[in-house]
């Protein structure tokens, strides 16, 4: 048998991720803002949380507590030891999102918690659009060069398929405006966010490329003399299961009829 090719080249990822600055975690500071939002809301107290982040810094203070470790394609938790994990920005990264998942799903105590934030789809959606167009126009062919991102209907699916119970997926759009193209590709650059596909293109792009799909995002996407882009981060959470989680009724077996309920008279189609 042989192993599926690897999507990305974790070597470069790394590389990439060692040169981000502070400013350039903001999307994952306001991700921390939202898991502290989302927990207010979950009526538990978690004691023995787990991180999975390559950024430790941003999360280390706000969880004191938490085994934080880094998003190595095996994940360093011991099965069955934590009742929370949060997978926090990067499983857009990863060569096995499902394996991921199952790993941080093993890693759970029985009725334990799973959060998931990651970028989705609509992200970098214009810079995707206008870069294709761009290198098409300028040398006839086009290279891989923006992450392919999951589509919410299918990373929601993927809860389900890694065995977990209680599954929810649900996303937020936020957008950022840069005076230029330039500007644009050196934020991704302090976010670690560059490209890091193990089949791009190995040599460097040449500036009318650019300088093309600058004008086509200005075109086709500007406003007020800004280049917006496309930030979208999806939230995944799911549940180890457990027989105390509440279950869906078997069909037929309701003991009241809904027009009852509703205090209405139950009328029958015509055929």
């Amino acid at each position: 048998m042989t192993s599926a090719p690897l999507l990305f080249d974790r070597t470069s990822l790394t590389t990439h991720r060692s040169r981000v600055t502070e400013d350039g975690l903001f999307l994952h500071r306001w991700a921390l803002d939202d898991v502290q939002d989302r927990l207010l809301m979950v009526n538990r107290s978690f004691t023995s949380p787990a991180i999975v982040t390559p950024f430790p810094q941003v999360w280390a203070a706000e969880f004191p507590d938490a085994q934080i470790v880094p998003d190595d394609d095996t994940l360093n938790l011991t099965p069955g030891t934590h009742d929370m994990v949060i997978h926090a920005m990067c499983l857009h990264w990863a060569n096995d999102p499902v394996g991921q998942i199952i790993q941080c799903r093993r890693a759970l105590k029985e009725d334990g918690f799973l959060l998931i934030l990651m970028l989705g789809g609509q992200t970098l959606q214009e810079l995707r659009t206008v870069l294709g167009q761009a290198e098409s126009d300028v040398t006839g062919g086009l290279s891989p060069r923006i992450v392919p991102m999951g589509e919410i209907r299918d990373l929601g699916a993927l809860l389900q398929r890694a065995g977990l119970a209680l599954p929810v997926a649900d996303s937020v759009t936020l957008t950022a405006e840069y005076r230029d193209l330039v500007h644009l590709i050196h934020d991704l650059r302090a976010m670690g966010e560059t490209n890091a596909l193990q089949n791009r293109l190995r040599r460097p792009t040449g500036r009318a490329v650019f300088d093309r799909a600058d004008a086509l995002y200005r075109e086709h996407f500007g406003k007020n003399g800004k280049l917006p882009c496309t930030f979208e981060i999806v939230c995944l959470t799911g549940w180890s299961p457990s027989e105390s989680q509440p279950k869906a009724l078997r069909p037929g077996s309701a003991k009241t009829r809904l027009a009852e309920a509703l205090g209405t008279s139950e009328t029958k189609l015509s055929d």
